[in-house]
């Protein structure tokens, strides 16, 4: 059953989308990010417009995320000083990003940018994680267990401004926490993600965050970032399919519950190989879009002459 989508201009299987938010929702509440990584790339893939992919995504991450935070809530696990101290350096990047999009819009570049952006991040941050939870899971199959100082922040304790955030149990700068946040908000205007698959490794490995309060806390930030990025872009660019978001959400928000529950059952350097193995071939994916040659490598449009 085909539906026309208004902003995209392109009739769409009702059923595609439906299995790609439930998708995309399931693997959102396993790994505790919004989904945009994913969900981005394959509405590309299907042939929307990257321009609306990236604003539509937003409302469907704020779908997801909400279910996730929610059911996080219940099991207690969510820093709220930290997500607000995240959350105010997310909220001033969101609006940097929406501005340097329209920008890039103007200029007709917007759709190369985010292509490139894409390819870039999730190769590198792929990589990096892939090769950090091998080794996890090759000392744990071993009988050790991995070397985390935790607690210990070297430079991050020798910044100003500190803060006791005692549901993660450390006294830190605020600064790194709002500069991560600025830096996840910018890229959540441009990229169409919540910024969990940056957000998440940044809490553990940069504020060292205990692991159990980190996703729940990741979910709180991106449904304010992705609710502010997706109302930007409706106003600024109107870049938002009502009737796709729409049909987004309704597959996501099903999607989360389900993945929430496997996410309990599966050891953490497990979840984390599998999330860098889909941020590599993502990337893979898009790289080669990239590089290959289009099937129709001319387009014609209609030039009006102003007599």
């Amino acid at each position: 059953m085909q539906i026309y989508l208004p902003i995209a201009e392109l009739p769409v299987s009702i059923l595609t989308i439906l299995a790609m938010g439930a998708a995309v929702g399931f693997l959102s509440g396993m790994f505790g990010i919004g989904g945009g990584f994913l969900m981005t790339p394959l509405l590309i893939f299907l042939g929307i417009p990257p321009a609306v992919a990236v604003g539509t995504q937003a409302t469907q991450i704020v779908a997801s995320s909400v279910t996730g935070a929610l059911a996080h809530l219940a099991r207690n696990s969510i820093d709220f000083k930290m997500g607000g101290v995240l959350l105010g350096g997310g909220i001033l990047g969101s609006l940097s990003g929406i501005y340097l999009f329209k920008m890039l819009s103007n200029i007709g570049q917007i759709d190369l940018a985010i292509s490139v952006v894409y390819v870039l991040f999730l190769s590198v941050i792929g990589a990096m994680m892939m090769i950090e939870s091998v080794q996890a899971i090759r000392a744990a199959r071993g009988g050790a267990t991995p070397r985390r100082r935790s607690g210990h922040h070297s430079w991050i304790h020798g910044l100003p401004l500190k803060m006791r955030f005692r549901r993660s149990k450390l006294y830190i700068s605020v600064i790194p926490p709002v500069l991560i946040g600025y830096f996840v908000g910018t890229l959540s205007a441009i990229m169409g993600v919540g910024g969990g698959f940056i957000l998440i490794p940044a809490m553990i490995y940069i504020l060292r965050m205990p692991t159990n309060v980190v996703i729940g806390t990741s979910f709180f930030q991106i449904v304010f970032v992705a609710a502010l990025t997706g109302v930007m872009h409706a106003v600024e660019n109107q870049a938002v399919d009502i009737v796709l978001a729409f049909l987004l959400v309704i597959g996501g928000v099903v999607g989360a519950q389900y993945g929430v529950r496997v996410a309990e059952r599966m050891p953490a350097e497990q979840l984390r190989a599998l999330l860098a193995a889909l941020l590599l071939l993502i990337g893979l994916r898009l790289g080669y879009e990239l590089v290959s040659p289009p099937e129709d490598p001319y387009s014609i449009t209609e030039v009006q002459v102003v007599k």
